[in-house]
């Protein structure tokens, strides 16, 4: 089959492959996101650009008595503003020689024909927010210049996940640690080593690795929820071995879904730099410094949203897996922040399509994984408004 006659048979196959076919860098995201809203005006859904540009929908309740949800997806890819020329391999949607951007236009088609579907019916539903966000890939800047507070939504499926069946509930915060040790006095390897008011900054850091944690830290269930992991050190010089260093330094990165285990392995790493400066105090000083820079989206109470999903999932005979993950998306954003009711919001992360080789020359779609997707999102609506 030629995938032009897949289009002119599928609604949502073609909704794909025409904002496939739109390259949108991170923040170059114009074409596309004028694309999306000339497609809601011909189709009676009601969407804007916010000021951040953003594209903004909200088709409204039609029985005010229920919830409504918000969709989220990110319109920029991995790639840069060459031409997006989109083609059948088998059951795969490829792009020729670049990335496809399977990674999150399928979200987007996902979302943006279910917002056609409801707002072109006589469904009773709670209403159905979208948000289509700029920049996910390169520093989540969209997300970040979301106004929250006109959101009337608390639940968030964000559309993002590169498997069909995808459900994580929480995800990790990345935490960006620099321990870095000084000594105050250096010298020369032979004339000075016998000297106990000088110790050599490399061998102190070193001797600090050794007794932190490297690896998992904390799981639960067989899921990785806090992980601490060395990321580079720097001392000396390696082609220089007659001098008593005295400066070194090292970074490591934490991830953790859990704000308590996280500050748990804090205190540990305090403490052990704590150790070393009474070991050797007129001697060296050690520092340690934690630069945050992405919260982590930590498991709601309720389990409302995972046992609508389960129940969607079982009706359109989809394998679902409900779990965490350990790494950052926009979940972590939306997570503590507050809607127009001043609610939390609960966000989750769903995958309703498989991409394979995300981010890469090789990078496809199963088309026949998108088009169970649009099932699951459907079901899972009509579950959410039953």
């Amino acid at each position: 089959m030629e995938l032009s006659e897949l289009r002119k048979n599928n609604e949502l196959i073609d909704l794909f492959c025409n904002l496939a076919e739109i390259p949108s860098p991170s923040l170059q995201e114009e074409k596309v996101s004028n694309w999306i809203i000339d497609y809601c005006g011909k189709n009676n859904i009601p969407a804007k650009h916010d000021d951040y540009g953003n594209v903004y929908i909200n088709v409204p309740a039609t029985d005010t008595s229920k919830q409504s949800l918000l969709l989220s997806s990110h319109m920029d890819v991995i790639g840069d503003d060459s031409p997006v020329k989109t083609y059948l391999d088998g059951d795969l949607i490829r792009a020729e020689d670049r990335t496809l951007g399977g990674d999150d236009k399928a979200g987007v088609a996902n979302a943006l024909l279910l917002a056609k579907e409801v707002a072109n019916s006589d469904t009773k539903h709670g209403g159905l927010e979208l948000m289509f966000t700029r920049d996910e890939e390169s520093g989540m800047s969209g997300i970040k210049h979301v106004d929250f507070s006109k959101l009337n939504s608390k639940y968030i499926l964000v559309c993002d996940s590169d498997s069909l069946g995808q459900l994580e509930v929480s995800g990790a915060s990345y935490t960006l640690v620099k321990i870095a040790v000084t000594t105050f006095k250096g010298g020369h390897s032979g004339i000075d080593i016998g000297d106990t008011t000088r110790e050599n900054a490399a061998k102190l850091l070193a001797d600090i690795i050794a007794a932190l944690p490297q690896g998992v830290y904390h799981s639960e269930d067989g899921q990785v929820i806090t992980s601490c992991n060395i990321g580079g050190i720097k001392a000396g010089d390696i082609n220089v071995t007659n001098v008593i260093n005295t400066y070194a330094e090292a970074s490591y990165s934490i991830r953790s879904a859990s704000k308590s285990v996280e500050e748990e392995l804090k205190n540990l790493m305090r403490d052990e730099i704590d150790y070393c400066n009474q070991e050797y105090e007129g001697v060296a000083k050690a520092e340690i410094t934690f630069e945050e820079h992405l919260p982590p989206f930590e498991k709601v109470e309720d389990e409302y949203i995972p046992i609508l999903f389960e129940t969607a999932a079982k009706k359109t005979g989809i394998d679902y897996k409900i779990s965490s993950f350990h790494a950052g998306a926009e979940t972590h954003i939306y997570a503590g922040k507050k809607n127009a009711n001043g609610e939390v919001f609960a966000p989750y992360l769903v995958g309703l399509a498989t991409v394979y080789n995300m981010h890469s020359k090789d990078e496809a779609l199963d088309y026949k994984s998108i088009l169970k997707g649009h099932e699951l999102l459907k079901a899972f609506f009509e579950a959410f408004n039953a």
